[in-house]
């Protein structure tokens, strides 16, 4: 059990890059960052994951059209 809290991650938002920003935040909209910090990316369903990277595509379109 100490290796969950081993595994817990804290995440350092100013070294991330803008698109690992925008992931975690889609996350965290969706109710998946906690999972994410304590069991990692790959916790993730596919269908959560292809959400996340779906959303991801849709803003990154937007922000190229605004």
């Amino acid at each position: 059990m100490t290796e969950m809290s081993e595994k817990k991650k804290h995440i350092v938002w100013e070294e991330l890059s803008p698109d690992d920003r925008m992931k975690y935040e889609i996350a965290e909209e969706l109710g998946l960052l906690e999972k994410v910090k304590e069991e990692g990316w790959k916790s993730l369903s596919a269908k959560d994951t292809g959400r996340i990277g779906g959303l991801m595509t849709k803003r990154k379109r937007e922000q190229k059209q605004a």
